[in-house]
Formats: structure tokens, sequence, C-alpha cells
């Protein structure tokens, strides 16, 4: 089951993101610039937005895309991967980039090469207490808790929270 890595706007959420970002910048330099020049704020405000809304999705998409799609965890022979979900594993300060693969025996957390920390986390289902949600930041409802029974605590981000979090429960009956 292979996954793309996508970041797909339409036009209308482009522009509106761009609208934003362009005016976020545009005040922000205008207060910084000591000539307090609005002509220059405005165009340095629709540069970077123009870049930041346009060019950086597709560079992040030609950077990262190719290695997600190849993030393979490390099985047991007879084990198989029955879901993959795109994460960030929080280890210490750095939130981990890579994916979570749901397999017929256990939770494997594995990095893409972008990260500083790399490498596979294994957690066997039989091993966890409770999954729960979380708060990035503790501001964003898009965080998930994994509780082990030895102490151990795994803090992911992912997208549809509610989502993932029963497929790892169903693991665990």
């Amino acid at each position: 089951m292979k996954k793309n890595f996508k970041i797909d706007l339409s036009w209308k959420q482009r522009i509106i993101a761009m609208f934003f970002t362009v005016l976020i910048y545009g005040i922000v330099i205008y207060f910084l610039n000591t000539t307090r020049s609005l002509e220059s704020a405005i165009l340095q405000g629709v540069i970077f937005g123009a870049l930041f809304v346009l060019l950086f999705p597709w560079t992040l998409k030609k950077m990262i895309g190719k290695r997600i799609d190849t993030i393979v965890p490390e099985l047991f022979e007879n084990e198989k991967v029955e879901e993959e979900i795109f994460a960030n594993l929080f280890r210490g300060i750095e939130g981990v980039g890579g994916k979570i693969f749901l397999t017929n025996d256990r939770l494997i957390f594995k990095s893409h090469s972008l990260n500083i920390q790399k490498g596979q986390t294994n957690i066997d289902y039989s091993e966890i207490s409770s999954v729960g949600r979380r708060k990035t930041m503790k501001i964003i409802n898009n965080g998930m808790k994994i509780l082990t029974n030895k102490g151990q605590e795994y803090c992911f981000v992912v997208n549809d929270r509610e989502s993932q979090i029963q497929k790892i429960s169903s693991k665990l009956v």
C-alpha cells in the first residue's frame, strides 16, 4: 500500500493563503523597517507571499516527496504492513518526520532521510497500554500519545487524529 506525498491546494486556497501571508509579512516588515516605507513593505510582502505560497510547496514536494515515498520499514518474517500513516514523532525537541506502519504484529515508526535523528521505532501492540489525544504545543489538536506498559510515552503529530487513534486502538483488541 503506497501513498504519494501530496500538497494539493486549490487556486482559491492558494490565493487566500498568499493574501494573508502578504498582509502579515508586510505589516511586520513595515514596523521593523526604520524608514517606514509603505511601498517597500508592500513589495516585500508580495514577493515573500508569492515565493512562500507558490514556490515553497513545489520545492518541498520535490525535496521530501521522493524521500517519504521510499521509506520502507525493517519487518520480521511473515510480518505484513496493513496501514501507512504520515506522522512526526517527537524525539526530544525534534519532530522527526516519517511514517507510522501498522503491521499485523506491531506499530513501527520509520523516519525519512532528512531528519537529524534517523531510524526505526518499534512498539509491540501487546506493550501499548493506551492511545490518546494530545495537543501539539498545547494549542493544535493534531497530536496522538501512545503509552506503554513500561511507562514510555510516544508523542506523534498526525492528520485526521481520530481516525488514526481508532485504527491503532483496533489493533490492541
